[in-house]
């Protein structure tokens, strides 16, 4: 057993280490782990902003969010990255693939940097997401920018998860946008346009635009389409102004306490979740599930049984 307190207190110090255990803790389903999320500064947590950067593969996200780190640390603000990438198919952790990308911030202790695996969710998020953010809140991250995996439109955990969401987009992807309508591009409070000196850039921001014009005004006019070409630093200045007005004006009405609720909602049953797989996988290994038979009705069987235990 690890006592709790000096963790805490080396948290609170902003000590990477400490860190760094607290959120394996979590991830690892230790029960220490709820000791240490109960003890973190509740201010801290509340002040800090997560950004969800979201988007289909190749879109440029981890290089968005890599410049997006260099503008915040610019403005002497200490950051929380989150980057989630697929589970290994062999040891079902991170591969890392974001954490490489971003390797010039590695020796600056106010980024604090993590890669987490997916471990098979289709959401784009894993079930401790919410809670290594508020590690990284009560450690002092002002901004806690959550990248996810990129799988498309099945990534709509971060829109719950997130107080502001970026969805990111490129020229060239094939992206059907009436497909898209359906999902993030609806939801999501900035939509950017990155690799704008692409063929097609110009076409693709107009289409943007129009979804945009069907989104609630936002106060002050403030432009919901941003025009980035991230490997070259262009555009990442107003990309960030246009965050930080996004999440001054939420913070003046109910959107952003309705969104802490959402999350709050989601990580609930993420942890419910989570805590039932090993019962359930026990009671699935005890039933023959190759007999014949509908699956759902094995399923349902099973549940029946896990609840009168």
């Amino acid at each position: 057993m690890v006592e709790i307190s000096p963790l805490i207190k080396a948290i609170t110090n902003r000590d990477s280490r400490a860190i760094a255990r607290a959120i394996t803790f979590v991830e690892d389903g230790d029960r220490q782990a709820d000791l240490i999320l109960t003890g973190l500064d509740p201010v801290l947590i509340e002040k800090a902003t997560v950004i969800g950067i979201t988007g289909p593969p190749g879109a440029g996200k981890s290089t968005l969010t890599d410049k997006l780190i260099s503008q915040y640390r610019n403005q002497n603000e200490r950051i929380g990255v989150i980057a989630i990438d697929p589970s290994s198919p062999i040891s079902g952790g991170a591969i890392l693939g974001d954490r490489i990308r971003m390797m010039k911030h590695a020796l600056d202790n106010d980024v604090v940097m993590r890669s987490m695996a997916t471990r098979g969710r289709l959401g784009g998020l894993c079930g401790a997401a919410g809670a290594t953010a508020r590690i990284m809140a009560g450690s002092g991250c002002s901004t806690i920018i959550i990248e996810t995996v990129g799988v498309g439109q099945s990534e709509m955990d971060i829109i719950r998860l997130a107080d502001i969401t970026a969805l990111v987009v490129a020229p060239g992807l094939g992206d059907d946008i009436q497909a898209m309508k359906a999902g993030l591009l609806e939801v999501a409070d900035l939509l950017v346009v990155n690799k704008a000196d692409c063929p097609g850039a110009e076409a693709l921001a107009m289409d943007m635009e129009t979804v945009a014009r069907e989104k609630p005004p936002l106060a002050d006019n403030l432009a919901r389409v941003c025009l980035t070409v991230a490997t070259e630093g262009r555009g990442i200045k107003e990309l960030s102004e246009a965050l930080a007005r996004i999440d001054y004006l939420q913070r003046q009405g109910d959107e952003h306490v309705r969104r802490r609720q959402q999350a709050r909602t989601m990580e609930v049953l993420d942890w419910s979740l989570e805590m039932l797989r090993p019962g359930l996988q026990d009671l699935i290994n005890r039933h023959d599930v190759l007999e014949t038979g509908d699956p759902r009705l094995l399923a349902a069987e099973i549940i029946k049984e896990l609840m009168n235990h």
